[in-house]
């Protein structure tokens, strides 16, 4: 039985990432990976087999094994890396936003801090089209990965929720929320923080010192939060 508009209503998250995961097809220079959050097990089968019978520019689609650490399934598409992906991943998401009645859906690159609308301008912009950019492409974003930038910390997971909210999981603890405000070099992005430094709220500090790892934590203000890494700064404030 087919898929109708709005069968996966409420189930589908509106943000997903691209080459985010490594490709079980072949080299990931050649093949563009896909990744949907989905909110239900069976309902992430059903847009597997979606996608995977109803766009032959699709190679293989699959769900991952187990739920993932914000309760949702991923379900991994793979694609041949060519001039024609964006008009192809439009094509694929207008049908998914139909079965989910995502409005206006949204893309994260490479698991960067922000997503985009997921128009063929910023797809062409985003992803890198043949084999000779694609390495390129990967080392700049890596400045912008929300993983990379956590590198120092014992953290279990980092993930970016529909909100564009930054959740951090460790064990035997509560996870954190954080509001991403900025990102970029240290000097020009802590530059840009209008509120003055918090030297008497040291307990949070210390917290997040503990919590996160080995991190140059900075508080403005009431609730604006500045870690640093390897020359690079990530503007949050708490939720």
């Amino acid at each position: 039985m087919g898929l109708n508009t709005g069968d996966l209503k409420h189930l589908v998250d509106e943000v997903f990432e691209i080459d985010s995961f490594q490709s079980k097809m072949g080299e990931d220079k050649d093949i563009v990976t896909v990744s949907f959050s989905v909110h239900e097990r069976e309902a992430a089968k059903d847009l597997m087999n979606f996608c995977e019978k109803g766009y032959p520019f699709v190679l293989d689609a699959d769900v991952s094994t187990g739920e993932q650490s914000d309760g949702t399934y991923k379900v991994f598409i793979e694609m041949e890396r060519t001039r024609e992906v964006p008009e192809q991943l439009e094509e694929m998401i207008y049908g998914i936003a139909k079965l989910s009645e995502i409005e206006k859906p949204r893309f994260r690159y490479y698991k960067s801090f922000k997503s985009l609308d997921a128009t063929v301008e910023n797809l062409s912009t985003s992803i890198p089209l043949d084999d000779s950019t694609y390495e390129q492409s990967i080392q700049e974003n890596k400045l912008n990965h929300y993983q990379n930038f956590f590198t120092k910390s014992m953290v279990d997971s980092i993930i970016m929720n529909e909100q564009e909210n930054l959740v951090v999981f460790k064990k035997y603890s509560q996870p954190l929320t954080f509001k991403v405000v900025d990102f970029g070099p240290t000097i020009k992005t802590i530059g840009q923080i209008n509120e003055t430094i918090n030297m008497k709220d040291m307990s949070e500090i210390l917290f997040l010192t503990k919590y996160l790892g080995d991190y140059n934590i900075t508080k403005f203000g009431n609730n604006t939060i500045a870690l640093e890494n390897d020359g690079h700064a990530l503007v949050v404030e708490r939720l």
